[in-house]
């Protein structure tokens, strides 16, 4: 008779149907594998709002949060709209609720590091739309732009090219990306306690990836 697994609940919220829709197949990739050591729940509904998200839990004990969204660029519109997210992250744990969120964002965008999985992403870009040629080489696909990749059929059929071992490999190639940013001098910026970079390619959602797959015994 089979030993039943313990479920390990995780928390996050999404800003966009891509990041969600990822997080759902990550969490039937490990609930598929024999070796994980726990089963996995992913709590991750879209939800711009960090405040609003604390509001609706209902807690008993420490929780924790990754906030997953994006840097889009340099520009003022962008650089105030994410540190107001951040403070609406600070925010939320204020609630009296033993909430602590954590900082998952991609610099510009979620697709770096779907691009990871599959290849390097090293190239410093102007804007967003530049991803969708490293990600049709990743992915041998011929997408127009982002949009027609973020359809919903367009991007399962990738996240179908993908395994476990392409998420362990995305978590080594972002190290290496934040390594090379801290030996190139880059400001690792901190405010409300988060810290990010504003240079591109720069990311943290893998340090919550990690988190889980190492809970696992997965890496």
């Amino acid at each position: 008779m089979a030993i039943r697994k313990e479920t390990h609940k995780y928390y996050f919220t999404v800003e966009g149907e891509t990041e969600q829709w990822y997080l759902q197949w990550l969490q039937n990739q490990i609930n598929a594998e024999p070796t994980s050591r726990y089963k996995v729940s992913f709590d991750c509904p879209k939800q711009i709002d960090p405040v609003k998200r604390a509001k609706s839990l209902v807690v008993t004990r420490k929780t924790d949060i990754t906030h997953v969204f994006d840097y889009e660029s340099n520009e003022d519109i962008h650089t105030r709209r994410f540190r107001q997210t951040l403070d609406r992250m600070k925010e939320a744990q204020s609630l009296g609720k033993e909430i602590k969120y954590h900082l998952g964002y991609s610099n510009f965008t979620f697709e770096l590091w779907m691009i990871l999985h599959k290849i390097d992403c090293n190239g410093c870009f102007n804007h967003r739309r530049q991803y969708i040629t490293p990600l049709n080489r990743a992915y041998n696909e011929n997408f127009e732009n982002l949009d027609q990749y973020k359809h919903e059929d367009h991007f399962k059929r990738v996240l179908r090219k993908l395994a476990l071992d392409d998420v362990k490999s995305a978590i080594e190639r972002a190290k290496r990306i934040m390594q090379r940013n801290e030996e190139n001098g880059y400001t690792l910026h901190q405010y409300k306690r988060f810290h990010y970079y504003t240079e591109s390619p720069s990311l943290s959602i893998w340090k919550s990836i990690e988190k889980i797959l190492s809970e696992c015994q997965l890496i």
